[in-house]
């Protein structure tokens, strides 16, 4: 089947020159070569009531160029930052920080590329990722950064260990005409637990004309009792396109948390995928996107519901300006082992001027009567003129007012980012994109 993608640089020769360089065991070879495989083989949208709402237009591939080798900067700085248990730092094709405190050192975590963890602990990377279990076979984007990425990323935490202080993985890219493949791993062990905050930035080079490209994932793989709180907030510059994969599997008892803000990109594009295969486990999940210009948001979730007493909360906000567009689009399956599952899907769109456009598509495939909840909802159109009317009796400015709203309307999500600097960080990006009282009279 043809690359309907047509991105210039996949295929073969890529793949094995980067495996080569890298000096990859043939089994992880053989990784990615399964990928490509079955990226050469998908179409772009498997999912009949998606399809329509895929828009790659605005992504020039053919003047992009990934790197193919990424290495440590001159100098990596090693400093722990404070109130943080480990640091890793990766802007445009190198690695400039790379840290970890002395009490997640001795209790056996590891935060590494996987070039150094296959010098040091390959059976712990090769658990990880033999097989493809951590991302999903039929899309065709996480198969594709499967298959060709650069750099490799992996987050483990062994059983019983439990981080008090987070975990923060910092991408910084925006080089024009340059692109980043990455992949990252998180590994949790039996009843072990941490906090992981993802900042992605625009990197010092993004200045000029010409896109930029960001390229990853989150490989989530949850042991019995684990807990994670993971934490995302994605700023890049104006002419990058983002594009992400966010997987996870839980096994019995497994908690996880996801709070994930989109701020920035002339495209994002999202997919996120919760497997919930052990008895007792659930996921909670918030996610926010707030565009202006020409912006385009493209987020979509899938739930998967196997074992029983299982439990998925999943919310998802958008707010655009201008021209900026948004789809949310989410699939909840319960499988018919899935007894006693407790299941929602809600989807809400804030359109802040008459040429923004959303499209919320939440969906159910129950295949087990025996539930507790099974439910969607979703809706899309401006300000309620009545909370506007409410808080302006009561003093404000009608702007004010709407500004008061909106901001509301997305904190669920700032109030989960597990560092206060990130939280304030988060509502200054926030805030900076509403427009000023001239514009907004305008």
């Amino acid at each position: 089947m043809s690359d309907a993608l047509k991105l210039p640089f996949a295929g073969e020769d890529f793949v094995r020159r980067i495996s080569a360089d890298l000096e990859e065991p043939k089994w992880l070879l053989e990784e990615r070569m399964d990928a490509l495989r079955l990226y050469d083989e998908l179409p772009i949208e498997t999912n009949n009531l998606f399809t329509l709402y895929v828009d790659l237009r605005a992504a020039h591939w053919n003047d992009i160029e990934p790197y193919r080798e990424i290495g440590d900067a001159p100098g990596v700085d090693e400093t722990v930052p404070e109130g943080v248990a480990a640091l890793i730092d990766v802007g445009e094709d190198a690695i400039v920080a790379r840290a970890m405190s002395a009490e997640a050192r001795a209790a056996g975590v590891v935060v590494d590329t996987f070039a150094n963890v296959l010098r040091t602990q390959p059976d712990l990377l090769r658990k990880a990722l033999e097989g493809g279990q951590t991302l999903p076979d039929d899309d065709k984007f996480a198969q594709f950064a499967r298959s060709h990425a650069a750099l490799g990323l992996l987050i483990h935490v062994p059983d019983g260990v439990t981080l008090e202080q987070p975990i923060v993985v910092r991408w910084s890219v925006g080089a024009p005409g340059r692109g980043l493949i990455t992949r990252t791993v998180l590994s949790l062990g039996e009843n072990a637990g941490a906090r992981v905050l993802e900042e992605q930035l625009p990197s010092a080079a993004h200045t000029g004309e010409g896109q930029s490209l960001w390229w990853g994932t989150t490989e989530t793989l949850l042991g019995p009792g684990a807990r994670l709180s993971f934490a995302g907030q994605q700023d890049f510059a104006g002419n990058t396109l983002s594009i992400v994969n966010r997987h996870a599997t839980l096994e019995q008892d497994a908690q996880l948390n996801w709070a994930l803000a989109s701020v920035g990109a002339q495209l994002s594009k999202s997919r996120i995928d919760n497997r919930l295969v052990g008895r007792g486990s659930a996921v909670h999940q918030v996610e926010i996107g707030f565009g202006a210009d020409r912006q385009l948001f493209d987020a979509t979730s899938y739930t998967r519901h196997i074992g029983t007493d299982t439990t998925g909360d999943l919310l998802s906000k958008g707010v655009f300006l201008d021209r900026a567009r948004g789809y949310y689009k989410g699939m909840i399956t319960i499988e018919r082992s899935a007894h006693g599952s407790d299941s929602f899907l809600g989807e809400f769109a804030m359109l802040l001027t008459k040429q923004a456009r959303s499209v919320t598509i939440p969906s159910l495939e129950i295949d087990q009567p025996d539930v507790r909840r099974a439910a969607h909802s979703s809706s899309v159109g401006p300000i309620d003129e009545t909370e506007i009317f409410y808080l302006m009796s009561r003093g404000l400015p009608r702007e004010v007012a709407r500004k008061f709203i909106v901001l509301g309307f997305l904190e669920p999500v700032v109030a989960r980012i597990p560092l206060a600097d990130a939280q304030d960080r988060l509502r200054a990006l926030l805030d900076a994109k509403w427009p000023s009282t001239s514009e907004a009279a305008a």
